[in-house]
């Protein structure tokens, strides 16, 4: 099988700029379908439209999750739409078999008093822990970077105290993410209690193998600032503040192409779903504090 994955992932790295994770998750996509397959006898290269239509049976009657299901159907046709190119195979195997229609579900989102709340409850927890956490928050919040952006910020980024970070994000694709007062003022403060870790490039530097904070750790941070700040666990995440930041955005007026920008959407389809976010929030903002639809 490897003669034939190893130079699609290689394709998809080269070409598509697909991340790393993505890549290892497509590996063990087909390495999914690849398995399947041998138990019906056949393997990648030589599995009919019968054999894919039966995996594609078998990911649902599994229980997968939707998105997980969806993105391994999503892998088998990229890859044998690439085989058919380079002519490994003369038919695709996976065309005629529809994937089934999905609903995307709605973000969750934090209110604006919410984070309020949360960037108060991180403030408050003693020593440098308190304020590199209030950082971590300030910056998800005020720039809308994902979590894997945030713990890969070199010191050298806000060492002149910048209005805008420069932010390599998925594929490598390069934006300018905007940074306010009150992010540039806990980035102050981070900086003058942070670790003087020698050789260390890192503005977030950790004792781990990659000496840097992992996403993991963030994630358990914000989880910890949460339950402090009597918010729902379940609610807070470093990508859930990132929602909020385009959210409370759009309910501000912004251009949808320009928060498209901002989130660094290569598809302005993806950011549309907080246009419906926000229009729910309007909505019941209206019917709940409007003079007209409260009920006499």
């Amino acid at each position: 099988m490897a003669d034939w994955v190893d130079p699609f992932l290689e394709m998809m790295a080269a070409e598509r700029g697909a991340a790393r994770n993505t890549l290892i998750a497509y590996g063990k996509d087909l390495a999914d379908a690849s398995g399947f397959l041998a138990a019906r006898g056949r393997g990648l290269d030589d599995a009919s439209a019968e054999d894919i239509e039966a995996w594609f049976a078998d990911l649902g009657a599994r229980g997968m999750a939707p998105a997980t299901a969806a993105r391994r159907r999503s892998a088998v046709r990229q890859f044998y739409r690439f085989a058919l190119g380079e002519g490994w195979r003369p038919d695709d195997p996976s065309r005629r078999v529809e994937a089934p229609k999905q609903g995307r579900p709605l973000p969750k989102i934090l209110s604006r008093e919410e984070v309020e709340r949360l960037i108060a409850a991180a403030a408050a927890r003693d020593g440098a822990g308190g304020v590199r956490l209030a950082c971590l928050v300030e910056l998800t919040y005020a720039s809308g970077l994902r979590v894997s952006e945030l713990v890969a910020l070199p010191l050298a980024a806000v060492i002149r105290d910048p209005a805008f970070l420069m932010v390599k994000g998925k594929g490598g694709k390069e934006r300018l993410a905007p940074l306010g007062d009150a992010a540039r003022e806990a980035v102050k403060a981070w900086l003058a209690v942070r670790p003087q870790v020698k050789a260390n490039p890192w503005l977030f530097p950790s004792r781990g193998a990659g000496g840097r904070l992992t996403a993991r750790r963030v994630a358990q941070m914000m989880d910890e600032a949460a339950v402090a700040a009597g918010i729902d666990r379940a609610k807070v995440s470093p990508h859930v503040l990132r929602h909020a930041f385009a959210t409370h955005l759009l309910e501000g007026g912004a251009d949808l192409r320009v928060v498209q920008t901002l989130l660094g959407h290569a598809d302005i389809a993806t950011t549309q779903i907080y246009t419906h976010v926000a229009q729910d929030r309007l909505a019941q903002v209206v019917a709940t504090k409007h003079p007209l639809a409260r009920k006499p």
